[in-house]
């Protein structure tokens, strides 16, 4: 079994965008060596067999791996690059789709009908990434799948899987710590509540159209205001905040009390060019309200740099690697999003890793040396490869 999993994850590693490309690869040559040293695998196990294994494997099996990358980073003194608001880390929640099809389905799968009565298949998760205002790398976290859960009438929902995922991994999460961040859709009590009963502070973005307590509460007041000018090579722009503390986040006796905060953005022509509003937990005021507007417009990172790196990158999240019957759609994602999560811990903690890329530049240009560099040659481990990849003449295969 570690050998299929390995083997499996290795695709992910890799970049490879096939498993038939990526088994004729290591079958052929020198790549079962390379399995050996690289991977540690015994033997090379066939797709079909692969599949056929991890169909029915629980993906939370491999939860431990991704909290294994984020000690990592600590160890590395690299997680400080991630911490903002009073030194926290800044995890964002968002719920992504990944499969769907009229014909393969599983007992998996969610439902939905279509326009012309036909009814589709579909695979969606919840996804948590560590992200940073200002800095490029995302971390995963163990995602949250939406399934149809045991006992229930309805079909299963973003706001449900974001409330297992906190009752599941928040109580890992509390040292850190963390600031949840999220969409209007978890601008609501019960995902509130359920992040403060994690251990975490939240930023949630706020529309006026489905906060009408809030919206009622902003009516015709003098709210606190902070205007601070920026001023970049051949840019200049007014950023505008506005807050008003203690409001109910809903009309009800037992509504929790958040912050209420805004940004507007003027251009040097007085052009609004964005506005955005928020609620939180953590006090506002103008020695903190420029930090928490960037943590909460941060939240764009897990759409822009995680579920778009992951579909249109190299990491063909959206391929159909394998449906199955049980769980190897989602156990095939998992390992999809670990191999993610070892690259980003790789590029920040690994000085052979980050130097084989600088020197080629655009990282598909990386990930193709990766895969033919280990198709024709045998190297003793990660780094003989690595360096082989920065400079191949000062350390050939």
């Amino acid at each position: 079994m570690a050998d299929i999993g390995i083997s499996a994850f290795s695709l992910f590693f890799m970049g490879s965008p096939s498993f038939l490309a990526h088994q004729r690869v290591l079958a052929q040559g020198h790549g079962q060596s390379n399995c050996q040293t690289l991977f540690g695998m015994a033997a090379i196990p066939s797709d079909n067999y692969i599949r056929a294994m991890l169909d029915g494997a629980e993906p939370t099996a491999f939860d431990g791996l991704f909290y294994d990358a984020l000690a990592t980073l600590a160890a590395g003194d690299a997680l400080e690059r991630f911490l903002r608001v009073d030194g926290r880390p800044l995890i964002a929640l968002d719920g992504t789709e990944y499969f769907a099809s009229r014909k393969i389905h599983c007992a998996c799968c969610s439902t939905r009908r279509r326009s012309d009565g036909g009814t589709e298949y579909f695979h969606s998760f919840v996804g948590a990434s560590m992200v940073a205002p200002g800095h490029q790398q995302v971390l995963p976290l163990p995602p949250e799948f939406i399934i149809p859960q045991d006992g229930a009438e309805k079909q299963d929902c973003e706001r449900n899987a974001v409330k297992r995922w906190l009752a599941k991994h928040g109580p890992a999460m509390a040292p850190y710590r963390p600031i949840y961040l999220g969409d209007d859709l978890f601008s609501c009590q019960p995902v509130a509540a359920a992040i403060q009963a994690a251990g975490g502070n939240f930023i949630l973005t706020c529309k006026p159209s489905s906060h009408p307590t809030i919206t009622e509460y902003l009516t015709g007041i003098a709210l606190e205001e902070h205007r601070l000018t920026l001023v970049q090579p051949g840019k200049r722009a007014t950023h505008v905040y506005r807050w008003l503390p203690g409001v109910p986040m809903r009309d009800s006796k037992d509504a929790i009390s958040v912050n209420w905060f805004s940004i507007e953005i003027f251009n040097a022509k007085g052009k609004r060019t964005y506005y955005n509003s928020f609620v939180t937990d953590l006090p506002v005021t103008a020695d903190t309200v420029a930090e928490l507007a960037a943590g909460g417009r941060a939240r764009w990172k897990i759409e822009n740099e995680t579920f778009n790196v992951l579909k249109t990158n190299g990491y063909n999240l959206e391929h159909n690697f394998g449906h199955g019957k049980k769980t190897l759609a989602s156990v095939l994602v998992v390992l999809n999003l670990l191999a993610f999560a070892f690259h980003t811990v790789s590029q920040l903690c690994v000085l052979a890793w980050r130097n084989a890329m600088a020197a080629w530049g655009a990282r598909y240009h990386f990930f193709e040396n990766l895969r033919s560099f280990t198709a024709l040659f045998i190297f003793d481990d990660w780094t003989h490869l690595l360096q082989s990849i920065e400079d191949p003449k000062a350390h050939p295969p």
